[in-house]
This record gives C-alpha cells, sequence and structure tokens, in this order.
C-alpha cells in the first residue's frame, strides 16, 4: 500500500487565480506559506518558510477564489504531484504542487501564524451582543457563576 497525502496549514501568499479549463470545470491555484520554528546546535531561535503550491478543483475552486485573499488562513489536504513540460526558453520545467481534496478557511480578519488561534480575528463579545439562542429541551443547564478549578475533584 501507498501514501500520497499532504497537509498543509498556513497563509495565502497571493490572492487565488481562478482559471476554466476546457471542459467546462473550474479549477483555482494558490500558495501557501508555512513556518517552522526550531533551535539551531547553538541555541539560538531560528524561522524557516516553506512555499507550496496548491491546486484546487470543482466546486471548491469557486468557494477558494470567492473567500480567500493574500494573508488568509488556510488549512488543505490533499495530495502531492509533480508536473513536467518542455519549455523552449528554458527546457524541461518541473512544478510540484499539492492537489486539494479538502480546504478549510481559517480564522477571518488576518492570518494567524501562531496556534490556537491567537491573534486570528477573533474578538470576543459581550453577553449583551451575544445572540440568545432558544432553548433546548435536552440542553445542559449550567451555572451562571464561574467554577473555581480548586472545586473539582481531580
Amino acid at each position: 500500500m501507498y501514501i500520497n497525502k499532504a497537509m498543509l496549514y498556513g497563509n495565502l501568499t497571493r490572492d487565488p487565480e481562478m482559471r476554466a479549463l476546457p471542459s467546462g470545470g473550474n479549477v483555482a491555484s494558490f500558495s501557501v506559506a508555512t513556518n517552522r520554528v526550531f533551535k539551531k546546535a547553538d541555541g539560538t531561535k531560528q524561522e524557516a518558510t516553506e512555499f507550496h503550491n496548491v491546486v484546487v478543483f470543482g466546486r471548491q475552486a469557486e468557494t477558494v477564489s470567492q473567500y480567500l485573499k493574500k494573508g488568509s488562513a488556510v488549512y488543505v489536504e490533499g495530495r502531492i504531484q509533480t508536473r513536467t513540460w518542455d519549455s523552449p526558453e528554458k527546457g524541461k520545467q518541473y512544478r510540484t504542487e499539492i492537489i486539494a481534496e479538502r480546504v478549510q478557511f481559517g480564522p477571518r480578519g488576518g492570518a494567524s501564524g501562531t496556534a490556537g488561534g491567537e491573534g486570528g480575528g477573533y474578538a470576543p463579545r459581550n453577553d449583551a451582543e451575544a445572540p440568545q439562542a432558544a432553548p433546548k429541551d435536552d440542553a445542559i443547564d449550567y451555572p451562571a457563576e464561574d467554577i473555581n478549578p480548586d472545586d473539582i475533584p481531580f
């Protein structure tokens, strides 16, 4: 059994470009930057950035080109594929891409390169601003006061 699976979480480096295929389908392409932070042998912190070319087809291509833009956070699952072609000026050309099978949008309002979505556009809301949901019969009725961690028995 063989596995060809890629999973990325990063930020778009450019707006998605959407094109129509001769068959009538849509294809969108964009680039995603991922960061890696590590310590060098001397103990100094180092950051490396990788850039990945992503291609998405069909209805997802339309959605990606409509809602994502440069700087948007995105999670992509797909497979790695390398295309080759002959160029009259440069000879044989290669391009390695992630063919997306699943694309999930990250937090709105800005890109976030940190775990947990810090700075990713989340704005806490006051209780007065929060929409009130209709109570459900099977919903759990939680106490309004804060829970003290010292009161938890485990």
